[in-house]
């Protein structure tokens, strides 16, 4: 009596290597990939090229080397692994031929944190685009023909005629924003509320769209004059240029905003946004800081302001499984549809180097990564 122990994926798969700083990519090619019991291999349909992945090529973020970059991308499922198939966020069993979206991170599901809901933290948390190459997980970022996802990892199946380019932030951007609505919405609610946005770039016009769509009055602020006029695009009624008078100017073009914003989300990092955003609170409002996650200057908090006026301030990193359901929800609605326009040019797998120089020039803009189609043959493991 024998059992399957797993399934050997063969074919032409590869992934571009990132090796450190000034070294160009290496494509390196992985000739077969064992799938163990919940995993699966996804077909790249289109990646986008990160900040993040950015910042680590340009060496202001360190990272474990060699790696394959890229986190977010939207795929095809090409093969599961023995036994019990994976399954999807919302319980679906995960099939071959499914269009779909995977979290960055995979939980333990075990730890401190795992059991009170803070996946995101999870002690052994383990991450698409972030991890070290090793053996036996080559495929393990979106800079990819292939990925290999891991158990555990939290996937959602996608609408077949949405846009790839709408689609691949889903698994960053989008479901980052989802996480800090959600904690805006434990306090207070956003219908006809004054939302302050910092930052214009993806994190901050899906927060522009989400926030109009759930009823708030949003005004958001930036440096770069572009994107400010995005942002205005995109549904904000008054737009500031990241300065506190920016803020305040803003601020007094909207009735309801003269007293002060009632949510803002800072999604820049900027310590002096941060310090704006501080001073212009109304009684009772939340501010939610996502953008600061790389060390930087402190700010002042006086906390008989805060106790007097009644303000919460919290800090969003990352997000949990369902926010990347409520991700792909939010981008199958029709007001979402613009935010495809967020995703320009479009570069082959093998022009990673130029895709890569063309994200550092046009930040404002996500760059795609579209492997070549391929196919690949499954070989089961004898019973």
């Amino acid at each position: 009596m024998t059992r399957e122990t797993g399934v050997h994926v063969t074919g032409p798969m590869e992934a571009r290597v990132f090796r450190g700083v000034g070294v160009p990519f290496e494509a390196v090619a992985v000739p077969e990939v064992v799938l163990a019991h919940g995993e699966a291999i996804v077909a790249v349909e289109l990646a986008t090229i990160c900040g993040s992945d950015v910042h680590t090529v340009q060496g202001s973020r360190t990272s474990p080397l060699p790696l394959v970059l890229g986190h977010e991308q939207v795929g095809r499922v090409v093969a599961v692994g023995p036994g019990r198939a994976p399954h999807t966020v919302d319980g679906l069993e995960v099939r071959v031929g499914q269009r779909v979206v995977w979290s960055v991170a995979i939980d333990c599901g075990r730890c401190r944190y795992c059991r009170v809901g803070l996946f995101q933290k999870c002690i052994n948390l383990q991450k698409y685009g972030h991890a070290r190459m090793a053996r036996g997980w080559e495929l393990s970022g979106g800079f990819a023909s292939h990925v290999h996802l891991r158990a555990r990892t939290p996937i959602v199946v996608v609408d077949e005629e949405a846009p790839a380019e709408l689609l691949a932030p889903a698994s960053c951007s989008t479901a980052t924003v989802m996480a800090a609505l959600a904690a805006v919405r434990a306090i207070r609610s956003l219908q006809g509320a004054v939302v302050a946005i910092s930052g214009c770039g993806m994190l901050g016009l899906t927060a522009v769209v989400a926030s109009v769509a759930e009823g708030a009055t949003v005004i958001a602020t930036d440096p770069d004059r572009d994107r400010r006029e995005s942002a205005r695009e995109f549904g904000a009624s008054a737009v500031g240029d990241g300065t506190a008078d920016g803020l305040q100017q803003a601020l007094r073009k909207i009735p309801a905003g003269r007293a002060g914003y009632t949510i803002a989300l800072e999604l820049s990092g900027s310590p002096s946004a941060v310090q704006s955003l501080l001073g212009a609170a109304d009684i009772g409002a939340v501010l939610v800081l996502v953008g600061s996650v790389a060390p930087t200057s402190t700010v002042s908090v006086d906390p008989e302001q805060v106790v007097r006026r009644m303000l919460t301030i919290r800090g969003v990193h990352n997000y949990a499984p369902e926010h990347l359901l409520q991700a792909v929800r939010f981008l199958e609605r029709p007001e979402s549809a613009k935010l495809a326009t967020m995703v320009g040019d479009v570069h082959p797998l093998a022009g990673i180097e130029s895709a890569m120089l063309h994200a550092r020039a046009h930040s404002s803009v996500r760059v795609g990564l579209r492997p070549e189609p391929g196919s690949i043959q499954l070989v089961a493991v004898p019973r």
